[in-house]
């Protein structure tokens, strides 16, 4: 009589710890190699991998964007991980409009707020007009939205060196504003000869959340350097934004 109940026992312990290694959510990582970013690949991939360990989500990363072929259902979250340029053929960017108007969400991370110059649409998703950037310089971020997750793990005033990417908005889009740039921490005219950069002033976006066609949109601007994506803050401020679009949960009631 014992044996059936040591047979059961281990059983019940088998399916429960099964149960428990489940993952909330499965995301989608597009990031393709190219001139201006391919050395942070693998360092960003290692600590993407750390924090799906870590906070026990399903991760797919690829450089093939042949995967928006697929069933992008499957995913709560596709993050564009710096990529650059017209990542997707016409018959992908449909495949991604419908996802997303399925209730999927996107992530654009750095040099993806840039991408896909080409498609209006996704400009307008995204939120902002890249326009320039001055040379990478240290300053100071300044948390605008206390009650967002991707700024829960930073202080009041964040020093950080950067791009200090500087965005229009010629398609009237709404953001939430989540971090904003401190411009008086560093110089927005310091840029290579035969350019121009001058600024956004007072209101000047680093990272900011929306809704957009029935799906969650997160963008972080921040992100150049390599070394980067080793910083615990900085990888903590990523999974707050990603967290909140793969779930819609997370922002602080008071």
């Amino acid at each position: 009589m014992k044996l059936p109940g040591l047979r059961t026992l281990l059983l019940f312990l088998v399916i429960t710890a099964a149960a428990g290694a489940q993952n909330q959510f499965e995301i989608l990582v597009l990031s393709i190699p190219n001139k201006y970013h391919y050395e942070y690949i693998p360092i960003a991939r290692a600590s993407f991998e750390h924090l799906a360990k870590l906070h026990q989500f399903g991760l797919t990363w690829t450089n093939d964007p042949g995967v928006f072929d697929g069933d992008l259902q499957r995913f709560a979250a596709i993050v564009f991980m710096n990529t650059t340029g017209e990542v997707l053929s016409e018959t992908q960017r449909a495949k991604f409009q419908a996802y997303l108007h399925a209730g999927g969400s996107c992530v654009a991370v750095h040099k993806a707020v840039a991408t896909n110059k080409e498609w209006t649409w996704y400009d307008k998703m995204v939120g902002r007009t890249f326009r320039i950037h001055p040379q990478i310089q240290t300053g100071v971020i300044r948390v605008v939205d206390r009650h967002f997750p991707a700024a829960f793990p930073l202080p009041d005033r964040w020093l950080w060196s950067d791009e200090w990417y500087e965005f229009d908005n010629p398609h009237d889009q709404s953001i939430n504003v989540v971090l904003r740039a401190d411009e008086a921490t560093y110089d927005p005219r310091k840029i290579w000869p035969g350019q121009k950069s001058e600024g956004m002033g007072a209101d000047h976006p680093v990272a900011w959340y929306r809704t957009f066609e029935g799906g969650r949109i997160f963008v972080s601007a921040l992100g150049h350097n390599t070394e980067l994506c080793t910083d615990p803050l900085y990888l903590a401020h990523l999974y707050g934004g990603l967290y909140w679009a793969a779930t819609g949960r997370g922002i602080a009631a008071d």
